[in-house]
């Protein structure tokens, strides 16, 4: 990143005026001063006491020096709905991790957004602010240096990044919508299964979830919730504990015929731009499998949401 020193800065100290405009944490400005190019004046490594002229030129460097060793790069499909130099977000196809674990080495959006940088000559580290399970298809935002990282990760704590999903669930509902506030925790027999318990439990994590009904037909109820608190598998087991588990949900509800997975997509991703806070809003496409199952248990909606007008 650079900036071209004005009239009205001439004097500043570079410390002040990364201070003002670039806003480092304390822990990115020490990054910043002990890396050889973090911070450059014309092209020669500066201190942060560096007293800044009019016309000179100040430089930052915000990409990481090096890709990280651990994560290896693989060809791999995958859809990049916006990008620049601060952040990158990908539509996450199903049945695709999002980062590497244990037997998912190279097969997640990690090593496809590696691969990506590798081939454009920059280096890479994997930054996600937000993750979804394997199964759960859709928006994924992922910070490109250390500083974007910081800013999305305190939005995100505060509140300021909205996440928005479509989901079928199983049964119709009778509700128009509400708000599910349920604490969750891992079950005593696994360490991946997640249940409702009472908010004076040792380990219990507030949840809480927003919905609204969208359209119920065919033994079926679609819903756009949003998720106020981040827990593991969150809207996949408050459903299930309204008595409406999300379709296909093998693992807190019964497969299904219709669709191999369960029926969840993060379509709409909200959140203030880590270099300007200039808000965005992005939409992620109703994968085929899901826009399948849509046109056959909601055969009278033409777009999500909005029903088919009436024949005269």
């Amino acid at each position: 990143m650079q900036y071209v020193i004005t009239k009205e800065q001439d004097g500043m100290t570079v410390r002040d005026f990364l201070r003002q405009y670039l806003k480092p944490s304390s822990k990115m400005l020490k990054y910043l001063k002990y890396r050889p190019d973090g911070i450059t004046v014309d092209g020669a490594h500066c201190t942060v006491r560096y007293i800044l002229r009019e016309g000179n030129i100040l430089s930052v460097a915000l990409l990481d020096p090096a890709p990280s060793e651990k994560l290896r790069p693989v060809k791999l499909p995958i859809e990049i709905l916006y990008e620049d130099e601060d952040l990158v977000v990908p539509s996450k196809p199903a049945d695709m991790p999002t980062h590497p674990s244990h037997d998912h080495y190279d097969d997640t959006v990690a090593n496809a957004l590696a691969y990506r940088y590798r081939e454009m000559g920059i280096p890479f580290v994997f930054r996600p602010i937000n993750r979804l399970d394997r199964n759960t298809s859709g928006l994924l935002l992922v910070a490109r240096n250390k500083l974007s990282a910081g800013r999305l990760t305190r939005a995100l704590d505060r509140g300021e990044i909205r996440k928005r999903y479509l989901a079928v669930l199983d049964g119709e509902m009778t509700e128009q919508g509400g708000v599910i506030d349920a604490c969750l925790h891992r079950t005593a027999k696994s360490i991946i299964i997640r249940e409702v318990c009472s908010p004076n439990a040792p380990d219990a994590d507030a949840a809480r979830t927003e919905f609204s009904v969208l359209a119920v037909a065919n033994g079926h109820t679609l819903v756009e919730a949003s998720p106020i608190t981040g827990r593991t598998h969150q809207l996949r087991v408050h459903f299930a504990h309204l008595g409406h588990p999300i379709t296909g949900d093998d693992l807190y509800g019964t497969p299904s015929d219709a669709i191999p997975r369960h029926a969840l997509h993060a379509y709409s991703l909200s959140f203030p731009h880590p270099a300007t806070d200039q808000p965005m809003t992005l939409t992620a496409p109703i994968p085929a499998d899901l826009s399948a199952l849509l046109h056959s248990v909601f055969p009278d909606l033409d777009e999500i949401g909005h029903r088919k007008a009436a024949n005269p």
